[in-house]
């Protein structure tokens, strides 16, 4: 069979695997799976006793395919999603300031939650929203929800479904309208902001399906920020953040933290420092580290330790490739004063 017969037969079998593993989850042939800690540790050794034998076959000049590579790195980022073992996370003083704030609010506080950003963005901030919606929600803080990106209020979604799912928000009976309402998407960048500083129903005349402003008990005294609480922005990109803090924070005046990509959060510091952010999530370790605060497990703990996982295989295979970098060209000057 030829190189590129082989090729082609890995990547369908792989196509054909993930459709299976796709239409089981959305038809529920599959329960959770879960490895347990015996089985994890197991994984684990034989990973890396896997990545030892790379490194003896290199170390004696036997080089292995870059496909090779490519395996690792596929299993170091998939396995930990099934794997039972605990990760440390440190929470930050900047994660744990959001906590502080979200336990400064009484029962009956309104959050105001942007969501500005769209799928792409999504591994990084949709673990923060389904933290920070679960707990509002478990603890009786009434969210009222925007989006200033036009899928912003569909992530906003999907969020709430899980949050929903959580045995303590379950127990709570919740009313959408009441607990929690989605205003959907409004076009116009920082206008949007600007305006909502003097009146929400001029850029909300209706919710995200199409129920009149007015109608919506949970907004219905709702006139402009000085009705809110404390407002969290998910942000990935423009608009996002930064314009929140230069119109709502130091125009009206609105409490506000924010969780934003890893790229994007170190410029988000320079507010966080000058007391304009009340607290920031940056990337998915702030997501992890947010979930311990809050008591839940959520997504953020499992990708981080994917993520870990898969840091440890690149490094381990930057190791292996300067060893055989180094070792071919001793080799090659050897060849020469053979010669």
């Amino acid at each position: 069979m030829s190189t590129r017969a082989k090729e082609l037969l890995t990547v369908g079998i792989i196509l054909i695997f993930s459709v299976i593993v796709y239409m089981g989850k959305v038809l529920g042939w599959f329960g959770v799976v879960q490895f347990s800690p015996m089985v994890s540790t197991i994984v684990v050794v034989v990973i890396v006793l896997a990545l030892l034998y790379v490194l003896f076959r290199t170390i004696q000049g036997k080089l292995i395919d870059r496909r090779t590579v490519f395996v690792f790195v596929a299993i170091a980022v998939v396995v930990p999603f099934f794997m039972n073992i605990s990760q440390k996370i440190r929470v930050s003083p900047e994660v744990q300031q959001v906590y502080d704030a979200l336990r400064t609010l009484q029962p009956g506080s309104k959050v105001l939650m942007s969501f500005d950003y769209d799928p792409p963005s999504a591994p990084e901030l949709q673990p923060m929203a389904e933290a920070f919606l679960t707990y509002c929600l478990a603890n009786d803080i009434s969210i009222i929800i925007m989006g200033l990106w036009p899928q912003g209020p569909q992530q906003a979604n999907l969020a709430i479904e899980v949050a929903l799912q959580n045995e303590d928000v379950k127990a709570k009976n919740l009313e959408y309208g009441v607990d929690y309402v989605n205003l959907g998407f409004q076009t116009g960048n920082e206008f949007v902001i600007q305006r909502m500083g003097t009146d929400f129903r001029s850029m909300f005349q209706t919710d995200y399906s199409g129920r009149p402003y007015d109608d919506i008990p949970l907004v219905k005294n709702v006139k402009n920020f000085s009705n809110i609480d404390y407002s969290f922005n998910l942000s990935a990109g423009y608009p996002g953040t930064q314009e929140w803090v230069q119109v709502a924070v130091d125009r009206y005046g609105l409490w506000m933290g924010a969780g934003n990509t890893a790229v994007q959060a170190p410029m988000m510091y320079t507010y966080l420092n000058a007391g304009q952010l009340e607290g920031l999530l940056g990337g998915m370790n702030s997501a992890a580290a947010f979930e311990k605060v809050v008591n839940i497990t959520g997504k953020g703990t499992k990708f981080m330790l994917s993520q870990t996982f898969a840091h440890m295989v690149v490094i381990a295979f930057i190791i292996i490739g300067n060893v055989a970098f180094f070792i071919g060209g001793r080799k090659k000057k050897l060849d020469v004063k053979d010669r």
